[in-house]
């Protein structure tokens, strides 16, 4: 069933404009309460959010939509990502809500849900929500109104919960972290874990204003929390993104460390060990040539699936895995988390790092990656660039080129109006020649 408003992961778009009105997010909200067979006063949601403004406005919208079709609503406040899944069916509640656009800036946002079981929703889900909601259904009162609670407390499950992720042997005392929380929902939660554990940490990005999540810092702007690593002379540094599903590590001389070599890090760590179910990592299209090569020869398999970590964790459901991700960050280990986890993949990475005494920049040199470029290029979105000949021709001759050297993977976002040109390549010049012919031609194309 093909779908309108939920993308890659959720609805998501620019605050205040369809579909991220108040008046969307009540019909939403009676839409998914429908769904799940609201009514009779039993079901309920819990609901977290980021620290966007436009939070306030979404929040209270589907408040009103919930409970209008009976359901009973508890109000997390901000809340990483992860942590609404996790309390989602510790709590017995029949769905989850997280109010975030996770990486993108702050006049954006995004809403997604999670099943009772803290998973996302199926794309199936989805699709018959958006059938309910283009449907007359919505016109057929409740029968029963639905409550709202402010749970207190709930950050601090989240923040015992992360500790318990690491044996009791490990303790961070020694160890000085810079912890960037990008002024985003975990803005509490990551520094109060780290301290507690006895860490030393150097603060950045937690002082969210509504308007400065993901503003030059976070995963995506990792530059300020690497000059605080060498400036602070500190032992690694970590970056979260909005939601805190995503994780960016910097070694102590404040070089970026990305999700793929922090996958193959743990991957042989677990497999070691004998954790890494069926002996098997699940990473995106997107994952480095180079780990694949290096799991091969550690005899650990490698499943790609497309980008997306929604797609990452319905593979690992339907193999048995427990470990996948991305390379942009998003570290999933269904043993702790239903999604990725920012904090607790860094956790996983601290107890292998001071059960080594090495330092991060040893560590996390885990495979020679083959040299890869990623071109974003923006177009119109009423425009369709990928149909255009003169775009078709350019990538069927950068393939020809690339042919048996490297590979090509050309793909819309499913979050903004953005083509992504990936190509990996032995010959760095021939690479870059390649993606930017290709860029450029759907530069042309896509822009009136």
């Amino acid at each position: 069933m093909s779908k309108t408003y939920f993308g890659t992961d959720g609805i998501r778009g620019r605050a205040g404009h369809h579909p991220m009105t108040s008046v969307f997010a009540v019909r939403l909200a009676m839409a998914v309460g429908k769904y799940f067979g609201a009514g009779n006063g039993q079901h309920r949601v819990v609901i977290g959010k980021d620290t966007r403004r436009s939070g306030y406005m979404l929040e209270t919208a589907l408040m009103s939509g919930f409970t209008a079709a009976g359901m009973d609503v508890f109000i997390l406040g901000p809340m990483p990502t992860p942590a609404v899944g996790r309390l989602t069916h510790s709590m017995r509640a029949d769905l989850g809500v997280m109010i975030s656009a996770s990486h993108n800036p702050a006049e954006d946002n995004g809403i997604k849900f999670f099943g009772p079981d803290g998973f996302k929703l199926s794309d199936g889900a989805e699709a018959e929500i958006e059938a309910i909601l283009e449907s007359d259904a919505l016109d057929e009162p409740s029968q029963k109104i639905g409550r709202v609670t402010r749970l207190n407390g709930s950050a601090g499950r989240y923040v015992e919960y992360s500790k318990t992720t690491l044996p009791d042997w490990v303790r961070l005392d020694g160890l000085k972290i810079v912890i960037d929380c990008a002024n985003g929902a975990a803005y509490k939660t990551a520094p109060e874990v780290l301290w507690e554990l006895g860490a030393q940490i150097i603060p950045i990005g937690v002082s969210p204003n509504g308007y400065n999540i993901n503003d030059g810092c976070g995963s995506t702007h990792p530059e300020r929390a690497a000059q605080a690593v060498r400036d602070h002379e500190a032992d690694l540094g970590i970056c979260l993104d909005g939601d805190a599903d995503r994780i960016i590590l910097l070694d102590e001389k404040g070089n970026v460390v990305d999700g793929d070599q922090l996958m193959a890090l743990l991957a042989t760590h677990w497999s070691r060990a004998g954790r890494l179910n069926k002996n098997t990592l699940v990473a995106t299209v997107m994952s480095n040539l180079g780990m694949e090569r290096y799991l091969e020869e550690q005899g650990i398999t490698l499943r790609r699936t497309n980008v997306g970590d929604r797609y990452v964790v319905e593979e690992m459901r339907a193999g048995g895995f427990n470990m996948g991700g991305e390379q942009s960050g998003h570290i999933v280990m269904t043993d702790y988390a239903t999604t990725g986890d920012g904090l607790v993949a860094g956790l996983q990475f601290l107890s292998v790092l001071k059960a080594s005494g090495l330092p991060a920049s040893v560590l996390t040199n885990t495979f020679e990656p083959v040299p890869q470029l990623l071109e974003n290029v923006r177009y119109a979105p009423e425009m369709a660039p990928l149909q255009a000949q003169q775009v078709k021709d350019a990538i069927a001759k950068g393939e020809e080129k690339l042919k048996g050297t490297g590979r090509l993977l050309i793909r819309k976002s499913g979050t903004e109006a953005l083509i992504r040109v990936m190509g990996e390549c032995e010959d760095p010049a021939l690479l870059s020649s390649v993606v930017s012919s290709i860029a450029e031609q759907i530069r042309k194309q896509g822009n009136p």
